[in-house]
């Protein structure tokens, strides 16, 4: 028998009913259309809800956990649900009642002077951005490629990175705020001291250094952080350097290494592959192809000619004075002097009379080569301001059938739109020779498996960099599905077994994180015994070895 929502013993029925008096109607849903639309996944398939909540304020949170906790019913907080290709706005298990804070979106404050914000889950890359220009503040926020619409704090919770000098976000926040399985009220750092001056200026306070267990885990809901801003930067230039063939770019890495230890790259450094950048700004060319999956070596070839890429691409800005800028450019050129690689610097100046060009050289093949290079500089250039843009979202959609939605990126969600994409994202030290290994550790199991590999790489500290392996797969075919599925497996396997361990992983790979059993994940046991005794809080999120019940109710 299976107790249903109409029945008021059941558990689940029963939190429902006080949710709904809690929030109101129209912030508890448990229809099948909501449903439906939060089991969405890029992946395979998604995880099915058995409610969808909404709260407003940090008194509706403490609300919703006290009642889940009282009839023993997980929840799963999410802050806007576009954590695409790690699990997009589902649950680790099926049943869970997604908690979605995106109406809590105030951003608190600003301040100007000392360079930060202070934000709730539900505000987003567009909005902080837009407010930031609309009040004339002298600040640039941190922007990564996710799109306008997803939320600051979901990425900072799950240690994602950007492009700016402050792009390694989790480094440049301080003060959170969380509420326990218990209902309780947690301010980190000074927080918990009324009259603290430094609450958003000095994460660690003093004790223990709290904020880490609250990432990457499922310990208590984060519903408040202070978020640091750059001053703006009197000079920004952006290069890009054109790596030839695939083999050369080691050096190109040792030598760019050198520069951010000595911190003259401050900013995040991307080396993306040919397929990356290609995906960027078509979708798979199927006419050309054929029947085929992935690209047939001719005719990648032939499309990295038409498009005028080398094998690997590196992007980065430079950030400060004039002078300082001046150094950069200097020490770059210095540095790739004697490799094989060919580097533009651009500045406004420079995109300005590139766009001058290409009005001038009309619809001519030249000019429309020249319109898309400076829609892409302006493009890395808003990013490198903090004003996201949605068109890096285009490799999503690479094998997608219908191809880029009529208004992308406007609101661009590759979940919504059916797209098929998984990543994988090892960290290995910033070297050369660690990067070819691991790309000829993985791209024969993408070519095994009938797939094209999008990688980039990115220098996210001065030591190691972040991979993000793009699996694009066609979900509208079922061979490809399980084609897609075996090689994300085989690249899972991969990168664990030769020590390249993700920085992130999505929720269906979080299971699989304590093949040993170690200390480590024996410890995060104890913590969440110890913070949430009952497992109301997203059970098996990042919780290796742990059964996912889909709620208490009784089911059979």
């Amino acid at each position: 028998m299976t107790i249903g929502t109409n029945d008021t013993t059941a558990p689940m029925a029963q939190a429902l009913l006080a949710w709904r008096s809690l929030l109101g109607d129209a912030a508890v849903r448990d229809d099948a259309t909501t449903l439906t639309h939060y089991a969405a996944s890029t992946a395979a398939s998604g995880t099915r809800p058995a409610a969808v909540v909404w709260p407003h304020s940090l008194e509706q949170v403490i609300g919703v956990v006290r009642i889940a906790a009282l009839h023993e019913v997980p929840i799963y907080p999410i802050s806007t649900g576009k954590n695409w290709g790690y699990g997009d706005a589902c649950a680790v298990g099926a049943g869970q009642v997604i908690v979605e804070l995106s109406k809590m979106n105030r951003i608190m404050s600003v301040d100007p002077e000392l360079a930060y914000a202070v934000i709730e889950p539900g505000v987003t890359q567009q909005q902080l951005s837009q407010h930031l220009r609309d009040n004339d503040y002298p600040l640039w926020m941190d922007c990564t490629g996710a799109g306008p619409d997803t939320s600051l704090l979901g990425n900072i919770l799950e240690r994602g990175f950007g492009h700016s000098p402050y792009g390694n976000r989790l480094q440049h926040v301080a003060g959170m705020q969380i509420v326990l399985a218990s209902g309780e009220v947690l301010e980190t750092g000074f927080g918990h001291y009324p009259q603290a001056k430094a609450h958003y200026l000095f994460p660690y306070g003093i004790g223990p250094f709290l904020d880490g267990i609250f990432t990457q885990s499922n310990f208590g809901i984060v519903t408040r952080v202070g978020f640091w801003l750059m001053p703006k930067a009197a000079c920004l230039n952006h290069f890009i350097c054109k790596i030839g063939r695939h083999d050369t770019i080691a050096p190109v890495v040792d030598a760019l290494r050198r520069l951010r230890l000595d911190g003259s790259l401050r900013s995040i450094v991307h080396i993306g592959n040919d397929l990356r950048l290609l995906s960027g700004s078509m979708v798979f060319p199927r006419a050309r192809a054929g029947a085929l999956a992935a690209l047939p070596d001719a005719l990648r070839a032939q499309l990295r000619r038409e498009s005028g890429l080398g094998a690997w691409t590196v992007s980065g800005a430079l950030y400060g004075s004039v002078r300082q800028v001046a150094a950069a450019r200097h020490a770059l050129r210095a540095a790739l002097r004697g490799l094989d690689v060919d580097t533009v610097i651009l500045s406004d100046v420079k995109l300005k009379a590139g766009a001058l060009m290409a009005r001038m050289l009309g619809d001519s093949a030249l000019g429309r080569s020249l319109r898309a290079k400076v829609a892409l500089g302006e493009a890395l250039f808003a990013l490198n301001r903090g004003i996201p843009n949605g068109r890096f979202l285009a490799g999503a959609y690479w094998r997608r059938r219908t191809g880029l939605p009529a208004d992308f990126p406007i609101h661009a969600n590759p979940a919504a739109d059916r797209c098929g994409l998984l990543w994988v994202s090892p960290v290995l030290p910033l070297r050369g020779a660690d990067l070819l290994q691991l790309h000829a550790l993985t791209e024969p199991i993408f070519r095994s498996h009938g797939f094209d590999m999008f990688v980039t790489f990115s220098m996210i500290n001065e030591r190691a960099l972040g991979g993000v392996m793009t699996l694009a797969f066609d979900k509208d075919d079922p061979d490809e599905v399980a084609r897609a599925l075996s090689c994300y497996r085989a690249l899972f396997a991969c990168v664990m077994t030769h020590g390249y361990i993700p920085y992130r992983v999505g929720i269906g790979s979080m299971g699989d994180l304590d093949p040993e059993h170690d200390t480590y994940w024996r410890t995060v046991a104890l913590l969440k015994a110890a913070l949430d005794p009952l497992g109301i809080i997203a059970p098996g999120r990042y919780q290796p070895g742990t059964p996912i019940a889909a709620s208490r109710q009784e089911t059979g």
